[in-house]
Parts: C-alpha cells; structure tokens; sequence
C-alpha cells in the first residue's frame, strides 16, 4: 500500500505543476503582444486622404510597438470588404481597421451590411476630426464660393462631382450641395480619393468634396484649385479659405478617423493599443502634421469612441433621408 500511496501523491505533485504552468501560458501569450506583423486594413486606395494618415499611423506604431505594422488597402465595395475582413478577424490585436466616417455612412445607405458598424467591432481610439475640401480643375472659372455656386447653378446639360465612392463623406457633402444649391449633378464614384482626384486633374468631371491632405498637396502643386472648406467655419491651418457655408448658410460636413479592431478584443489588448494611439497623437511632428493638413487631433478611450461611431450613425442616417442619397 505504501508505494501506491507514494505515487499517487506524486502524480498530484505533478499534475499541480503542470496546471500552474497550464494557467500561466495566456498570461504570457498577453504578455507577448505583439508577437508578429499587425496588419492595418485601409479601406481606400494608395494615395489619397485616408491611405495617407494609415500609412503615418503604421510607420509610427511600426517604432513604439516592436513589431512592423503593414498597411492593407482594400479599396473596393465603399469600405464594405474592409469591415467585414476585420469584423471576421481574430481578436488577437493582430488585424486592425482604419474606420472613418465611411464606415457609419454606410449602415445609412445599406440595410443589409454583413455587419453592425460598431457592436461586430472594438473601438479602440478616434484619431482625428476634419473636414472636406472643395476642389476644382484649374481650368474652371470659378474661384471662389460665390462664384461657385453661380457657376453650379447656370451650367446647361450634365454637371458631375466624383468622390471615393459610394457613401464616402464626399458623396454625401456633394449630395448636400444638390440638396442646398438646387441642382441635379450627378455622382461619380471612385475606388478612393487618389483615383477620384487624378481624374479631376484631368478634367474628366466638374469638382470634389476632397479630404484636406490629399486635396491640399495638389492644390499647392497648382493641379487642383481650392475653392471653399466644409467645416461650419474657416479652419486655422486654411485661414484664407473661405468655408462654404459662407455663401449656403448652415452647410457643414465634418468627417472623422480612428482606429477599431474586431468584436470581443481582450482589455489589456485594446487598453495597450489605446495608449500606443494616444502617444502617436501626442507626438509633436505628428500633430504638426494634422493641424497643417487641415484636420484636428482628438484621441480619447474606447467607451467614448463607441458611443462617438454610434451617434454618427444616426447623424448619416438623416443626412440621406434628406438628401435621398442612394447606393
């Protein structure tokens, strides 16, 4: 009896040890994040607006986090292959999304997204808050809001704006224009902003509610004029650019960026993602940069940023019922 006795209390002994090393293995795991390439999926082409902050965001992140941060860009269904790779992710930190306005526009415009806009997602930080920039070729007669709006106004047979695509925040603001100038031009959509404004350079349609930082390099370069801005009022790091609401009262569109990743990411991992993005934004040649692009830095906690996307929902939401934008 006694070498029986013996080994079963030895088997105890080690079954302990093999459980306390059994409980230790996802501490460690946690612990090791990141442990390979992240991937940032961008929901727009290379070069435009949104392409250009992802990209600064993963060559930052790519320095503070130890690890390479890779920027993914599916450009194609407004956005909607993007969401839905993420949202099908494994929570693990590993993939994450480049969300903007888009991404909540577009529950206003399809009823049957494969997927919640916020709930099949995990807000981790919004980045920045900015507004659109009206652009023109330069060979257009019109310089300034004023005469834009008699110029829209008096053209005989087809006027075209173009944007990213269906549902992006230039859409829509030129839906807007329809809606508050009283014309019918027709929308033209693109696979993102860099696509949509080299063809506007090339005059191959009338204007652009562009995002400022990739509307504002070829403005300076003398290939695209900028007409007015689509914030409530002039924008500081703009001061000479007249807001449009300045000649059609109550004109505003203000879009937004973060980051989110997919449903039911662990906390520490979101929590450690959330301080990475705060320090991003609070680097001094990073919020140069913002502010010089005509956007606003923000950066705020997980809660907040998913009650933020959920409001906006419902601000999309009566900004196509008004302007009976469709896909």
């Amino acid at each position: 009896m006694q070498p029986r006795s013996f080994l079963s209390a030895a088997g105890v002994r080690c079954a302990a040890l093999l459980m306390s090393a059994a409980a230790a293995l996802p501490a460690a795991a946690q612990g090791e994040f990141p442990n390979r390439t992240i991937r940032l999926i961008t929901p727009a082409a290379p070069g435009g607006t949104t392409d250009i902050l992802s990209r600064l965001v993963a060559a930052k992140l790519t320095e503070t986090m130890g690890q390479q941060v890779i920027v993914d860009n599916r450009a194609s269904a407004s956005g909607v292959n993007a969401g839905e790779i993420t949202a099908r992710a494994a929570p693990d930190g590993h993939t994450l999304l480049l969300v903007y306005h888009q991404h909540t526009i577009n529950a206003a415009l399809n009823a049957k997204l494969p997927y919640h806009p916020v709930n099949d997602f995990t807000p981790i930080s919004q980045l920045t808050s900015a507004g659109l920039f009206l652009v023109v070729n330069p060979s257009t007669p019109a310089k300034t809001p004023k005469e834009f709006l008699d110029w829209t106004r008096s053209l005989k047979g087809s006027i075209n704006f173009g944007s990213a695509g269906i549902g992006s925040g230039g859409h829509l603001a030129g839906e807007l224009y329809n809606l508050m100038a009283g014309i019918k031009a027709q929308h033209i959509p693109y696979k993102g902003s860099g696509p949509a404004l080299a063809d506007l350079v090339g005059g191959q349609y009338h204007y652009n509610f562009a995002g400022m930082q990739a509307a504002q390099s070829l403005v300076r370069a003398g290939r695209l004029r900028g007409i007015a801005v689509s914030n409530p009022k002039r924008i500081a790091a703009m001061a000479d650019v007249p807001a449009m609401a300045e000649v059609l009262p109550g004109f505003e569109l203000v879009g937004w960026y973060g980051i989110a990743g997919p449903a039911k990411m662990p906390k520490p991992l979101v929590s450690r993602l959330n301080t990475e993005l705060l320090k991003f934004l609070a680097m001094p040649d990073v919020r140069e940069r913002i502010l010089a692009d005509g956007s606003e830095p923000v950066g705020n906690d997980p809660e907040t940023f998913r009650k933020y996307m959920l409001a906006d929902m419902i601000k999309w939401a009566k900004l196509v019922k008004e302007s009976g934008a469709k896909l």
